[in-house]
């Protein structure tokens, strides 16, 4: 019996080392580590299987809690306008959030998963999100203080549905206005585009002073991981055509495209998304000398690179004809994390078979997976790794709006003031008898806020948005007793048997993205040259473009008294009326090239063909009519 006692006691003993000897090696459980210690102890545990579970983001459509667990999901994402429900609230997507955390947890090592989405001018998907102008009309603010306080909100109303992650900013220098992405470029200048990266410790915070260069910092529960986009050359491939081959030397790659990396990593950008285009024939997702040779082992990037949405997938023509060489080639150009959001299981096959058959080197899985669960490390999600439903309360709040209507009325470009310099019609008055507001933008929240806006391509009219067109920014600014007529597309007869005191016509491109707004002519879409020629014909007018770039003007400016860029300004049109009746005055300069001809594309401030409508930088200004103070 004192035999069986003492063997019993032995075995408790030794139960109870391994226990010890457990808690003492789950070093990357403990934060009192070092963030490098808990990562080397973490990859040191990691199955084949687990480690390329971590290098996959996945579309929730395809995913649920079970099959993060089984697969071991590293991240899951929304593509465009992927929503877990219709206007689904803040509490709606925390849920959902949460459920697929749940499923991470439950894994053997309990590696928590972080969820992407495109919040590229806001919280661009989600009902009841501030919406803010895109970038072409921040670059038009050059007010890099502004842009920042802006990544910031941005990152609230985010993580108030319970998502850590951003794919913004996109950091592209557009060359060529026909590109369908050209309104998420901040500018044609590399040096603006530059300034306009204190977005990213908007978003993330700062990066203490006591960090090196390049590493990867967020700062709280209350930003998100930023994402620098598209790597690299996206805007300046020929013709502007969307995705296709930017010619071009290294020298003009890296004068041109590649500055505001420099500035992205050393404000400590945690992720880089590589670009669909190629650069001289080699597509990016496959170019092993510019993202490991340069980006990681020049630049020093220690964050972790993500592949655009079926972004190997297009390394082949067709795309995914043959899946195997496209993971080979992507993996082996130093891609970390890939956003394969259906075929994930096809994904884990290829790299599982490539890497038992020495194809890729277990080196090149473990440097990926050791730099997304060095951002997941240092984002605290191991600590903190469900939602804040208080946060919640910070969706679309009215301070936001505030601030989305600061950036609209600094965003706003005075190109022409009167047919006479001393006779300017801007500041309009608001007390006369009567004033016709015209065309297809002027009472549509959906084309004001462009693509990426609730759907992938945006959305038409005021039901699926929060927020004021700038219809009704203008009845919000008149005096009460001046009559405000609201009429589409008015013949010249209406006009002229009116008695208008002036009008107000708002027109422009209907939403795209990508390369659904790839465009070859750039004129201003059926029956907005109509409303132009029908309305300033007959009356005194401004008009306000609405527009993600430069549009075909030039045939209508001579009949124009007033013409104002206004880019795509958000769901906050109150903006706009700020300027137009002088409760604010116009500071907005053009952060690309106005053309006369599409003939004349490419055209660049610097070139030696410069000829332009309206320079790079031009913009008039006025002054308030009065101190103001807004409700």
């Amino acid at each position: 019996m004192a035999k069986i006692s003492m063997l019993l006691v032995g075995v408790w003993l030794l139960g109870s080392w391994t226990g010890l000897l457990d808690a003492e090696y789950m070093k990357y459980k403990d934060p009192k580590q070092s963030i490098d210690t808990r990562v080397e102890d973490l990859v040191s545990r990691m199955t084949l299987e687990e480690k390329i579970g971590q290098m996959l983001q996945i579309e929730r459509k395809y995913a649920s809690a079970d099959l993060v667990k089984k697969y071991f999901i590293g991240s899951v994402m929304s593509e465009g306008g992927s929503i877990p429900a219709p206007q689904a609230s803040a509490e709606t997507w925390i849920n959902m959030v949460n459920e697929f955390q749940k499923g991470a947890l439950s894994t053997r090592l309990g590696i928590p998963l972080f969820y992407g989405i495109d919040a590229v001018h806001g919280h661009n998907t989600i009902y009841k999100a501030t919406i803010f102008p895109h970038n072409i009309g921040l670059g038009a603010t050059r007010d890099p203080e502004l842009i920042k306080r802006i990544g910031a909100a941005t990152a609230l109303e985010v993580r108030a549905t319970g998502i850590q992650y951003v794919y913004a900013p996109c950091i592209a220098v557009c060359r060529d206005p026909r590109w369908g992405r050209c309104y998420e470029s901040y500018s044609e200048d590399p040096k603006l585009v530059q300034a306009m990266t204190e977005i990213i410790p908007g978003l993330q915070g700062d990066v203490p002073e006591i960090l090196p260069k390049g590493v990867p910092f967020i700062s709280g529960k209350e930003k998100v991981l930023a994402c620098a986009k598209h790597y690299v050359g996206d805007g300046g491939t020929i013709k502007g055509i969307d995705e296709y081959d930017t010619v071009i030397d290294r020298d003009v790659l890296m004068r041109i495209h590649m500055p505001a990396y420099f500035n992205s990593i050393s404000k400590g950008v945690a992720t880089i998304m590589v670009s669909y285009s190629s650069w001289n024939g080699v597509k990016m997702h496959a170019n092993h000398e510019l993202i490991t040779g340069f980006l990681k082992n020049t630049l020093h990037f220690k964050g972790f690179v993500i592949s655009d949405f079926e972004g190997i997938d297009r390394i082949t023509s067709p795309p995914h004809s043959n899946f195997t060489y496209s993971v080979e080639a992507g993996v082996s150009a130093g891609i970390d994390m890939f956003m394969n959001p259906k075929l994930y299981i096809e994904f884990i096959d290829d790299l599982t078979m490539l890497v038992k058959n020495k194809f890729i080197p277990m080196s090149r899985i473990d440097d990926a997976v050791s730099r997304i669960l060095w951002v997941k490390l240092m984002m605290g999600i191991f600590e903190n790794p469900f939602a804040d439903y208080s946060l919640t309360r910070y969706l679309g709040i009215q301070e936001h709006r505030q601030l989305a209507r600061e950036a609209v009325r600094k965003s706003m470009v005075l190109l022409k003031n009167g047919q006479y310099a001393d006779n300017p019609l801007l500041p309009l008055p608001k007390k006369v008898s009567k004033i016709l507001v015209a065309g297809s933008h002027a009472d549509n929240l959906g084309y004001q806020c462009g693509g990426w806006t609730i759907e992938w391509q945006g959305v038409s009219g005021n039901n699926l948005l929060r927020g004021t067109t700038i219809l009704t920014a203008v009845k919000n600014t008149v005096d009460p007793e001046t009559k405000v007529v609201y009429k589409e597309n008015p013949d010249a007869e209406f006009v002229k048997s009116n008695g208008f005191s002036y009008a107000i016509v708002v027109v422009g491109e209907h939403p795209y993205a990508e390369m659904h707004g790839d465009n070859m002519n750039l004129t201003i879409p059926e029956f907005g040259p109509e409303t132009i020629t029908n309305v300033c014909g007959a009356t005194k007018c401004v008009v306000i473009i609405i527009s993600g770039r430069p549009v075909v003007i030039e045939p209508y400016v001579s009949i124009i008294d007033a013409l104002v860029a206004a880019w795509l300004p958000g769901s906050e049109g109150q903006g706009v009326a700020d300027v137009l009746y002088g409760d604010y005055g116009f500071t907005g300069k053009l952060p690309r090239t106005w053309f006369k001809s599409v003939d004349q594309l490419p055209m660049n401030v610097g070139d030696p063909h410069y000829d332009p409508l309206f320079p790079f930088e031009f913009g008039l200004s006025t002054k308030p009519t009065k101190a103001f103070y807004p409700a």
